[in-house]
């Protein structure tokens, strides 16, 4: 009575009219806040198309000052696992994408979804179909048989010959008539006919609600404003946008993402041949070099290659995300990881890099700071992994020399070099790059032969291998008595050379 009367004093007689106003302002106000999210299910690890899309979320979420959502979309029980979520939220961590609420979990909110699923019973918009599985694949296969779209044929909508004791699932009623448009920030609006869509099951007979009813509930409960997932949704997109229209809920703004095609130019699929995130942690890849690689593949700004975090977040729009395939780029990654590997602050660079000299067992406790180390190898790795297994020798001894670089450099002509070398490194009273270089100089001088017939055994002697950064660097970050050491035990090498 009181919103009729509030029409009246408006000039406005139409009652439905002002719940369409009352729907629409609803709306408004719950997007005024951004919210987006990502809502992965844990069948399997976070592979690098989720990651792009959980990024994307992300990134637009912070540039609309808002809020992301993490959603565990855990449904399907018999292929859900508690490992897969656990990998699901450690890539994530790893990632930096850190969420503003969840992790939520479907199999949390099934009273949710059943009180609404008995709403839409009662208000005659989802109806019990008892139609057997059996049937139904045979109807499927006869449609298919005939060049037809498999599909439910509605046969249990308007009926009301309920068979007691028998089993049945919930379907919603489609309408039959007009179609759905979604407006898509990427692709513009995609109009769907009602009529190509058929009563979707959102009630099992087991009682469990299905994917894309908890979806629509999910996203409303969830006042997700804005959703970015990839393109193999758009066929699932109308049919929530329904669902959301029959329970008087806000429709949110679509970004479908087109897929990545691997390196050998096939679709990336989490069940063939995509990669998990944490397999690139593992291969040496810090996450900053992989975010700025996946932010690349598909949306752009400009010709600029390299963002920052912060620049991201700043320039992200859905609106400049490309419809075309993106195609991974193994060697392009590797050139941005070289290029965070060198150019981050190195501190950041370390809390990356013990990660993998644990995994080498390289206690870096008993040597030089890591971010030394890193200082002088920077330029010269593409992983971390490479990081950590040429840097071996700056924290325990190695177990032999490189065999090549052994029998080229630790011959017996080199040894009246080192002998002079180890007397001239002993007797330093500072040690420091310049006191180190000009003891190799001398050294070079006195005996009147090339700085590398010098260099060369000496850094085999003190690394193991033929390769290292400028020796008095490398000698700069390892103490006397250790060179003295490995010096010994390379004149050893020859002594036994020059024995057999």
């Amino acid at each position: 009575m009181l919103n009729r009367l509030f029409c009246r004093g408006l000039g406005i007689y139409s009652f439905d009219w002002l719940i369409k106003c009352r729907q629409f302002l609803v709306q408004a106000f719950i997007h005024m806040t951004t919210v987006t999210r990502f809502a992965p299910s844990p069948t399997g690890y976070l592979h690098v198309g989720g990651a792009r899309t959980a990024l994307y979320s992300w990134l637009y979420a912070k540039n609309k000052g808002g809020k992301f959502v993490l959603r565990i979309e855990d449904t399907d029980i018999e292929r859900s696992t508690q490992a897969a979520i656990d990998a699901i939220l450690e890539g994530m961590q790893w990632l930096g994408l850190d969420w503003d609420e969840g992790p939520f979990y479907q199999t949390q909110r099934f009273d949710r979804y059943n009180l609404l699923i008995d709403q839409l019973l009662a208000e005659g918009k989802a109806y019990k179909c008892f139609m057997p599985a059996a049937e139904l694949d045979a109807i499927r296969e006869a449609q298919m048989a005939k060049g037809e779209k498999p599909r439910y044929p509605g046969t249990w909508r308007d009926r009301t010959d309920h068979p007691e004791g028998q089993p049945f699932a919930i379907r919603f009623k489609t309408p039959q008539t007009g179609s759905v448009v979604i407006k898509d920030h990427i692709r513009g609006d995609i109009e769907i006919a009602n009529s190509e869509l058929d009563d979707l099951i959102i009630r099992r007979t087991d009682g469990a609600p299905t994917y894309n009813f908890c979806v629509v509930v999910d996203d409303w409960d969830m006042g997700i404003s804005h959703v970015v997932r990839g393109e193999d949704h758009i066929n699932n997109t109308p049919r929530q946008i329904n669902i959301l229209l029959a329970l008087g809920a806000p429709i949110p703004e679509y970004a479908h993402v087109s897929m990545i095609l691997g390196d050998d130019g096939k679709k990336l699929s989490k069940r063939t041949n995509a990669v998990g995130v944490m397999e690139f942690r593992d291969d040496g890849y810090l996450p900053q070099a992989l975010l700025n690689y996946l932010v690349r593949l598909g949306w752009s700004h400009g010709d600029q290659e390299i963002f920052s975090l912060d620049e991201m977040i700043e320039l992200f729009s859905l609106d400049a995300i490309g419809q075309s395939a993106s195609a991974f780029n193994t060697d392009k990654l590797i050139w941005l990881n070289q290029h965070y590997i060198k150019t981050l602050p190195v501190k950041e660079v370390a809390e990356h890099a013990k990660w993998h000299f644990a995994q080498q067992g390289i206690d870096i406790t008993q040597g030089p700071a890591l971010e030394d180390v890193i200082t002088v190898q920077a330029d010269r790795v593409k992983t971390l992994k490479e990081l950590a297994q040429i840097s071996g020798y700056f924290y325990q001894e190695y177990e032999a020399f490189d065999e090549k670089a052994a029998k080229k450099h630790l011959r017996p002509v080199a040894k009246e070099a080192l002998l002079l070398v180890k007397s001239k490194l002993s007797a330093l009273t500072e040690w420091n790059t310049e006191s180190i270089h000009n003891a190799i100089n001398q050294t070079a001088e006195e005996l009147e032969i090339g700085m590398g017939k010098v260099g060369m055994p000496l850094r085999v002697a003190v690394t193991g291998a033929g390769n290292s950064p400028s020796l008095d660097l490398t000698l700069n970050l390892l103490k006397p008595a250790q060179i003295v050491q490995r010096i010994d035990k390379a004149l050893e090498y020859i002594a036994n050379r020059e024995n057999s």
